[in-house]
């Protein structure tokens, strides 16, 4: 692979697990109330 696809790659699976942290942090910062 070249090295913009290793970029993109690595870019990508932080966004994922980035979006994955803020949300566990904000849904524990702020529980749905049913």
């Amino acid at each position: 692979m070249g090295t913009s696809a290793i970029v993109m790659m690595v870019v990508s699976i932080v966004l994922v697990w980035g979006g994955l942290i803020a949300a566990v942090v904000h849904l524990s910062r702020h529980p749905e109330q049913e």
